[in-house]
């Protein structure tokens, strides 16, 4: 009987998503990202749900070793998000407080915050103006005898200079972490971002590439690391054998739980070698996120396609807008698309923003911007190597739009018709 109930339930959620209203132009918000999923990742999820465990289980263990797969790394952690996974990075290193972390002033908050939580000094450099990432020709210059650390976001997927950053890094006996939340599918010469470090980390939120509705992970090729990862993520406690036959039955008995503790006598998964959190997901996350990585592929295609095509649309507004530059070796797939209103134009960003926001299509600035022009951040420890003109400059003109894989040819073409009437308006009011 409950094998028929669970049919009848697969059936109901198939019809309920074959129904789904279409995104019409001009009618509905274009958002600038939007979840992809359909019956199979709620059945998934609701199978799960079902089962009777909601904790981390064998939905969980099978995700990061498809995860591991797919990037080509040794280990994946779960968490809860990708805040928590920048977060269980820095803390993974056990770096002294005072130690310097190179990161750009145009960052996301989650990003920043952990450094400045565990007492790290972050000292701020540039960023490029097209490409939005960290300046490498400021890394040098930022180089004290206390740093130990570059934090380098992604910048809405685009790819860093790894060639330089790792040179530098390797030169110097300095650890990377690589925030790749934006990043999923892009590439360096190649090789998936996120495995060139370290560790790195991603974000399975909704706007992101891939969701399982909250959720993110923290991807290393250190065995030591990623013991470090799962104890400060489950409490710090010291049960974080690399097989775990509870991490894929929750009714299994572990045969080293009273016989291999660090205090004697006492049971392995209440002893507390880490000063750690509950930053786990739930089991039925993982089980969404099984059945996104089956999709992953194409979403990644497909965030290709709609880049081009809205570049290829967007490359005749040059004269008013800085357009995005990716490197040579550099194969991105972007989280968004960022525009700068260049200093000339004879308009600004909220100009543009305002016009596109009330022909509904969804915009955002560029997450903080300069994060150091943040109220939060004003009274920080931290140390400035240079000037942030750019990054001053992306806080005051810069924005971006969505090219996620729910968007279709008509709103590629909508989206371009839009801007054509924008830089048509702004004709006529200045006369040329």
């Amino acid at each position: 009987m409950i094998k028929e109930n669970k049919a009848e339930i697969k059936k109901l959620l198939e019809g309920f998503y074959e129904n789904q209203p279409s995104v019409e132009p001009g009618r509905d918000v274009i958002h600038y990202a939007r979840a992809i999923y359909d019956h199979n990742e709620v059945y998934a999820a609701l199978n799960s749900l079902m089962s009777g465990w909601l904790g981390l289980g064998g939905n969980a263990h099978t995700f990061e070793e498809s995860f591991s797969g797919f990037l080509g790394v040794s280990h994946s952690v779960l968490t809860n998000s990708g805040s928590s996974a920048n977060l269980l990075a820095v803390e993974a290193l056990k770096l002294p407080k005072g130690s310097e972390a190179i990161t750009p002033a145009v960052t996301f908050p989650t990003t920043l915050n952990p450094l400045i939580q565990k007492g790290l000094i972050p000292v701020f450099i540039d960023v490029e103006p097209a490409t939005y990432n960290l300046d490498p020709s400021r890394l040098e210059d930022a180089l004290t005898d206390k740093t130990q650390l570059v934090m380098l976001p992604h910048t809405l997927g685009n790819p860093n200079d790894m060639a330089t950053i790792m040179d530098f890094v390797e030169d110097h006996g300095l650890h990377l972490i690589e925030d790749a939340c934006d990043a999923l599918g892009s590439k360096y010469g190649g090789k998936y971002l996120s495995t060139f470090g370290d560790l790195g980390t991603f974000s399975f939120y909704p706007a992101h590439h891939m969701t399982m509705g909250e959720g993110g992970a923290v991807v290393t090729n250190s065995e030591e690391l990623a013991l470090t990862l799962k104890s400060l993520r489950d409490w710090g406690r010291a049960c974080v054998c690399e097989v775990c036959k509870l991490a894929q039955d929750p009714n299994a008995q572990c045969p080293l739980r009273f016989n291999e503790s660090p205090l004697p006598d006492y049971d392995r998964r209440y002893t507390y070698v880490n000063i750690g959190y509950n930053l786990k997901p739930l089991d039925l996350q993982a089980a969404m996120g099984l059945e996104q990585l089956k999709r992953l592929p194409g979403f990644i295609e497909k965030r290709k396609e709609n880049f081009a095509k809205l570049y290829q649309e967007l490359e005749r507004y040059e004269n008013y807008f800085i357009l995005p530059e990716s490197l040579p070796k550099a194969d991105p797939c972007w989280f968004a698309f960022p525009l700068t209103v260049k200093e000339s134009a004879p308009f600004k960003r909220r100009d543009v923003v305002s016009f596109l926001e009330k022909h509904k299509i969804a915009t955002r600035p560029l997450f903080a911007g300069n994060i150091l022009r943040q109220p939060a951040y004003r009274d920080i420890n931290y140390r400035l190597v240079g000037g942030i003109g750019n990054s001053d400059r992306i806080m005051d003109g810069s924005f971006f739009i969505g090219v996620h894989p729910g968007l279709e040819e008509e709103h590629i073409g909508y989206m371009a018709d839009t801007f054509k009437a924008f830089i048509a308006s702004i004709k006529e009011a200045v006369g040329r």
